[in-house]
C-alpha cells in the first residue's frame, strides 16, 4: 500500500504510436504538481412536461471529453527525453558519444504532429489505494523553463489531451538515480552563432516555448472525442534575462534593435572522456524588446530583459541532452 497522501502519487508517461491509444507508460517523472484533469461538456434536456419541476438527470448528456492541465517539474540528468521530444517536434534517437556512456540528444524545433504522449496518474486514496487516471493522446502546447540565483531549472509543461481512461492497470513505478540541473551549473552565452561567450550578471533566466494548435478538431462519428490538434500558427518563444547592471551588452541590443544568439546551458557532473551531463538552449535569433535600465534606489541596477526568439534563416532553435539514456 502507498502513502495516502501526495506522497505517495506517480506520473508516468509513453510515446504513442497513434495519437489516444493507450501505451503502457515506461518512464516516471518526478513531479511537483500537476493540474492533469477530464474536462467534460454537458448538456441538459430542457423538453417542457406538464407538472414537471425539475429536469431529468435521465436526460443530462455527454458532448464532448477532452483533457487539460499542467505538470511542473525539476530538469534533471535523465528521463528528460520523451518530454522535451513532445514539445520540440523532432524524432530524437540518442547518438554515442565515441565509445563512451554518453550519449547526445538533438532536440531541433519541428511540427509537432504525430508527438503525443500516455500520462498515467497514480492519486492515492487516504487508505493508501493509488486509484489510476490514465490521460490519452496528451499534446504539448506549451513548455516554460527557469532558473534563478540558488535555485533548480524548473520546468512547467501545459497539456491538451483526448480523453481520460480510468481502466487500465497502474504501472509500477521505477525511478533511475537521477540529479537535478541547478543555478550552480548554468551559463549564459550571447554573440554571433557558433561562437556566443559568457555573459555576466546574470541572476534568472525563463525561456517559454508556445506550439499553438487547433484543439477544436471535434466532427461526428467521434464518439464526442477529438481528432489529434494540429498546428495553427507559428511558434512563439519568449523569455526574460534578471540582471545586475555590469555592462550595456544588453542594454545596448535593446537600443539598436540588435541580433543575438543566445546558448543557455547547464552542465553536470562527467560521464566518461570530455562528456559531461548537459542541458543545453540555444536560440539563434534573439531580439530584445524591453528592459532598459532604471534606477528607483539607493541599490545596485538590475534590468530584467525581455526578449523574443526567432528565425535567423539557417539554424533552427534545438534544446540538447547529454546523458547516458540510451533511448528516450
Amino acid at each position: 500500500m502507498a502513502i495516502g497522501s501526495g506522497l505517495g502519487a506517480q506520473l508516468g508517461i509513453a510515446a504513442e504510436s497513434a495519437y489516444g491509444t493507450f501505451v503502457a507508460p515506461t518512464k516516471f517523472i518526478e513531479f511537483t504538481k500537476e493540474s492533469l484533469a477530464l474536462k467534460k461538456t454537458t448538456a441538459q434536456s430542457a423538453g417542457i412536461a406538464a407538472g414537471r419541476l425539475l429536469a431529468l438527470s435521465s436526460r443530462r448528456v455527454v458532448t464532448r471529453r477532452e483533457v487539460q492541465g499542467s505538470v511542473n517539474f525539476e530538469v534533471v540528468n535523465k528521463s528528460m527525453g520523451l518530454l522535451v521530444q513532445a514539445l520540440m517536434g523532432t524524432s530524437v534517437t540518442p547518438v554515442q558519444q565515441a565509445t563512451t556512456t554518453a550519449y547526445l540528444q538533438t532536440h531541433l524545433l519541428a511540427d509537432t504532429a504525430g508527438k503525443s504522449l500516455t500520462i498515467q496518474k497514480g492519486v492515492p486514496l487516504t487508505t493508501g489505494t493509488v486509484t489510476d487516471k490514465t490521460f490519452l493522446g496528451c499534446k504539448v502546447t506549451s513548455g516554460e523553463f527557469s532558473c534563478e540565483v540558488g535555485g533548480m531549472l524548473t520546468g512547467s509543461f501545459e497539456f491538451d489531451g483526448k480523453d481520460c481512461d480510468e481502466g487500465q492497470t497502474l504501472a509500477v513505478a521505477s525511478y533511475s538515480n537521477m540529479s537535478p540541473f541547478h543555478f550552480g551549473q548554468m551559463a549564459l552565452k550571447t554573440g554571433t552563432f557558433g561562437t556566443e561567450t559568457a555573459l555576466d550578471g546574470i541572476r534568472k533566466v525563463s525561456v517559454k516555448i508556445e506550439r499553438p494548435q487547433d484543439v477544436e478538431r471535434f466532427y461526428a462519428n467521434q464518439s464526442a472525442l477529438k481528432k489529434e490538434p494540429i498546428s495553427n500558427d507559428q511558434v512563439k518563444i519568449t523569455g526574460s534575462l534578471e540582471t545586475d547592471y555590469v555592462a550595456t551588452t544588453l542594454d545596448d541590443l535593446h537600443t539598436s534593435d540588435g541580433t543575438t544568439s543566445l546558448v543557455w546551458e547547464f552542465v553536470g557532473a562527467n560521464i566518461a572522456s570530455t562528456y559531461f551531463e548537459t542541458f543545453r538552449v540555444t536560440l539563434p535569433a534573439v531580439k530584445l524588446d524591453e528592459g532598459p535600465p532604471v534606477v528607483d534606489g539607493f541599490g545596485v541596477v538590475k534590468p530584467t530583459f525581455n526578449f523574443t526568439g526567432l528565425y535567423d534563416g539557417t539554424n533552427q532553435p534545438k534544446i540538447e541532452i547529454i546523458s547516458t539514456d540510451t533511448t528516450l
